[in-house]
This record gives C-alpha cells, sequence and structure tokens, in this order.
C-alpha cells in the first residue's frame, strides 16, 4: 500500500486549499477517461469532448503524450507539480513549462515503466504539456471556475468541521477510497504497493479537492506533500444531483426541500446559493423557515456560519424516502484516480 509516516505536528498544521492547477489536471484526466461518473460530468464531457479530441487529432505527439504522463500508476512528475498555498494556474502551469526535456522524458519512462514511443523522443514536451494544459484550463475550467471555486470551498468548510467534531481520523478515512488512517502515525494514501515514505517533521501536508470523480497524491522534494481527492458527489453535482423526494417538495415546497436535501454536508448561505442557483433572498428565507421547523441548525466555523440538517431534519428526509441522497451521490460512478 502507499504508505505515508506523519507525525502529529504536521498533521495537525495540515490544512485544506483550493488548486486551480489540480482542477484543471483533474478536467483534462476526465477528458482523457471521456466517461462522466453522474450527469453533471457527462453534460459537461458533451460539451468539451469533441473539442478536446480534435486537439488531439491535430497533433500526433498529444495523445501519446498524455496517455505516457498519466500513466496506470504513476503521473510523469513534471507533467503535474504540486501547487503551493494561494498560487495560480499560471505560476504553477510555469513549473511545468520550465521542466527540462530530459527530465520530461525520464519522468514519462516511470509512469509507462518502460521506453518511450518514437513520437515522444524530442525536445519539446514541457512546452507541449504546457500548451495542453492552458488549453484544458482556458475553455473547461475557467469558464466555469467561479461555480466551482465555491463548491470547493463548501467542500473545505465541510471537512473542517469533521475535524473539529470528529478528528482527523475521520476525516482522512472519508476522503477518497484508499485512504485510511492506521494509527501510529500511519497514513494509507492509496492501496498500490509503494515503498512508505516518512514526512520530515516542519513539511507542508495540503488536502485538495477538486469536482471531477479523481484523486491522486503528489510531493515536491521533501518539503510539500498534498492529497487530491474528490469533493463531496452532492456539491460536485450541482443542479445535476438527484431532485429532492416527490412527496417532500409537496409538503414544504420544491426548493425547500432542495435546500433541506443538501443539507446532509454543513453549508453556508453563500455556497447553497452558488450550488443551487437560488437568488440570496430565496435561500435566505428557506433557511429561515427551516430553522423555525427545527429542520436545519446553524453552526459556525471560524467566520463562517453553516447550515446542516437536525436529528428531526433527518427524520423527514429519511420517511420521505430521500435520506440517502447525498450518500449515494458520492458513490455512484466513483472512479478513484490511480496517481503517485
Amino acid at each position: 500500500m502507499g504508505l505515508w509516516q506523519i507525525d502529529t505536528d504536521t498533521l495537525a498544521r495540515s490544512r485544506f486549499v483550493l488548486s486551480p492547477f489540480a482542477e484543471t489536471f483533474a478536467s483534462l484526466k476526465l477528458l482523457h477517461a471521456g466517461t462522466g461518473g453522474h450527469p453533471g460530468e457527462e453534460a459537461w464531457l458533451r460539451a468539451h469532448l469533441p473539442g478536446y479530441r480534435a486537439r488531439l487529432a491535430a497533433d500526433p505527439v498529444i495523445a501519446p503524450l498524455v496517455q505516457a504522463a498519466i500513466g496506470t500508476s504513476w503521473i510523469a512528475d513534471f507533467f503535474c507539480p504540486t501547487s503551493c498555498v494561494g498560487e495560480s494556474f499560471e505560476e504553477t502551469v510555469a513549473r511545468v513549462r520550465a521542466a527540462g526535456a530530459e527530465v520530461a522524458r525520464t519522468n514519462l519512462r516511470v509512469s509507462l515503466r518502460g521506453p518511450l514511443p518514437p513520437a515522444l523522443e524530442r525536445d519539446d514536451l514541457p512546452e507541449r504539456a504546457t500548451a495542453l494544459l492552458t488549453h484544458v484550463w482556458e475553455e473547461t475550467v475557467r469558464p466555469y471556475w467561479e461555480r466551482r471555486r465555491r463548491v470547493l470551498e463548501a467542500d473545505m468548510v465541510a471537512r473542517t468541521t469533521q475535524v473539529n467534531q470528529g478528528g482527523w481520523a475521520a476525516v482522512l478515512d472519508s476522503l477518497k477510497p484508499g485512504t485510511r488512517w492506521l494509527g501510529e502515525s500511519r497514513f494509507q494514501v492509496n492501496p498500490l504497493a509503494y515503498p512508505p515514505r516518512e514526512i520530515a517533521p516542519g513539511a507542508e501536508l495540503l488536502f485538495m479537492p477538486v469536482t471531477p470523480r479523481t484523486s491522486w497524491v503528489s510531493w515536491e522534494g521533501r518539503e510539500r506533500y498534498a492529497v487530491v481527492y474528490p469533493c463531496l458527489g452532492v456539491l460536485a453535482e450541482g443542479h445535476h444531483r438527484r431532485p429532492a423526494p416527490a412527496g417532500l417538495g409537496a409538503l414544504i415546497g420544491t426548493a425547500r426541500a432542495g435546500v433541506l436535501a443538501l443539507l446532509a454536508t454543513p453549508m453556508s448561505t453563500t455556497q447553497l446559493v452558488a450550488v443551487t442557483g437560488q437568488a440570496l433572498g430565496s435561500v435566505g428565507r428557506h433557511l429561515s423557515v427551516l430553522l423555525g421547523a427545527g429542520l436545519v441548525e446553524r453552526r459556525r466555523a471560524g467566520r463562517s456560519v453553516l447550515y446542516v440538517r437536525t436529528a428531526a431534519g433527518e427524520v423527514l428526509m429519511e420517511a420521505s424516502g430521500g435520506g440517502g441522497d447525498a450518500g449515494e451521490g458520492e458513490r455512484e460512478g466513483h472512479v478513484p484516480g490511480v496517481g503517485r
């Protein structure tokens, strides 16, 4: 198994961060796979897969480059550097461009576990990788980034709340298939048979959510480590999530039932607006009614005020046949990434 040895101080200092580059690379992996895990991904693929495939068809180097870089159990290091805290897409992708030709070829041989195909025996691989990643960012991610950013922020708030309530073990066990806190400072990051890695005291440990259903781990030297994981399914699916139960909608209103269904995960008013597409005033009124009925409650996490279903809200969802929606949304179509 992939095992990281992490001291308690490093884990205590770890944090959840946004990475536009990680979101872009996850989107590239989804385009490469060509199959979505839920209706939202399928709709996105219908919009962008034809353009991506046309780009590959126009350049005989790009398709084997992506195939080699993503590999079967190891991502080529130069193609997917570990983002720093607060780093923009442009800053991260500049490190892809700065990789030397020989470094790129060496990394690709590792991910392929063998020799390069003739098409990749060339010196411009970092430039071609940069051009492709920039295309994916500009054409398929950036137009949706504002909503995706809010969805990812909602996930980070939910995970932080989970740390406060259940400790790090509960969070690490639920990040993605294959992650598990084993105790005694041992964190299983994936089920692959790699030698254990000891994370040096003082190293930076980052957790990066992405909206596509994929995952990987990465590191830069011995000073920075990252676990990229799929955000909560009910958030990522957004408008394409399964609708609230019809009976519940008839009882309290369809829009209000949709808000209640989402609140299996703690969310702020702003995040509910981003995910539902409803106006701020409408979401506020729904929350006021649900609070008055005792179906949701408020919690504070740092500067954020979060709303989550109460036990009464859970009973109502169960009675209407909607109690499993959030969990099923996380499980459906989940294709674990292999990564490093």
